[in-house]
């Protein structure tokens, strides 16, 4: 089996602007399976690297994988090569009670995206499905450009898209994602979703610790989530892992040297934080959502067009 590492290093550049690099990566498989414990089964991710480089990003891991800097995240993106053929080849051999979720280690609709068209290729396979069980993520207006094939996917499969926002403070959020599109932009995105009839929530992930953890801004956003059209709000504080410290901490002694100390503290011995705080955290984001009656999480519909591999026991034809 050829390794990930070998297949980087034969990606055939497409393009290259002053930043960033463009290569195409061949590509083993689209569908990627989950570890127990994830509320859905498999991942399917367009691209390596992401153009929006969130300082707290998770998933720089992956260009480890490739033997890559965890810098070149951002400035070297991969997109992968015949992705609908492969996907159309999964599928058959994939059950659809199994849920699907897009976006999990890269944006899907990153400025890539708008060049190459690997997201859309994949929704284009999903079109011609039934029965499936799907979910977006993306801080990405760029969603937009897609929401008549979105509609399309939703009647026949249940869809919802997850539109992630972690301050509506824009000066902070250009800082904390420098160059992912504004607050404003993300809203308004979840407003014309959620006026297509398309399931839509937004998530206020990652919440840092002392940065975007107020109850007073978790409560704006959660408000002006609702006045949007989102019908749930997530929740999930920061997770760190060591090639994500790589960035943030430095980020820190930049922006906020004050808090250095204290995250060191927290996440030098683990990824995930635990304890008192992640209690009140969840406690605080529960009152917050019910203020404004949001759900926690996607909320479950039968498409119109629903049709899934147990339906012939649900409605036998004899």
């Amino acid at each position: 089996m050829v390794g990930i590492a070998k297949l980087a290093s034969e990606s055939e550049r497409l393009e290259s602007k002053s930043q960033v690099e463009y290569l195409e990566i061949a590509a083993r498989s689209v569908l990627n399976r989950c570890k127990p414990g994830m509320p859905f089964t498999w991942t399917i991710n367009p691209y390596r690297g992401c153009e929006f480089g969130c300082k707290y990003c998770y998933a720089r891991y992956t260009h480890e994988f490739m033997e890559r800097d965890v810098l070149e995240f951002e400035n070297r993106i991969y997109a992968k090569a015949a992705t609908a053929e492969i996907l159309k080849s999964e599928l058959r051999k994939t059950k659809k009670r199994e849920a699907i979720a897009i976006g999990t280690a890269t944006d899907p609709y990153q400025p890539a995206e708008r060049r190459f068209g690997r997201t859309r290729s994949i929704l284009e396979v999903f079109r011609q499905e039934r029965g499936w069980h799907l979910s977006i993520t993306t801080k990405s207006d760029l969603i937009q450009r897609d929401i008549d094939l979105l509609t399309e996917i939703s009647r026949a499969n249940v869809l919802d898209v997850n539109i992630t926002i972690t301050t509506l403070k824009t000066d902070l959020a250009r800082m904390l994602e420098p160059r992912a599109p504004r607050p404003d932009l993300r809203l308004a995105t979840v407003r014309k979703l959620a006026e297509a009839g398309i399931c839509v929530g937004v998530f206020p992930n990652p919440i840092l610790p002392l940065i975007t953890d107020r109850e007073r801004d978790l409560d704006r956003l959660a408000k002006a989530a609702k006045d949007a059209g989102a019908q749930y709000f997530g929740g999930g504080v920061l997770f760190l892992m060591p090639s994500a410290q790589k960035v943030f901490f430095p980020f820190l002694s930049e922006r906020f040297p004050h808090l250095v100390r204290r995250y060191e503290e927290r996440y030098k011995k683990s990824p995930y934080l635990r304890g008192s705080y992640t209690e009140e955290l969840r406690a605080r984001v529960r009152k917050i959502r019910e203020r404004y009656g949001l759900a926690s999480a996607p909320v479950e519909y039968r498409p119109e067009m629903w049709e899934d591999e147990r339906q012939g026991e649900l409605f036998p034809l004899d």
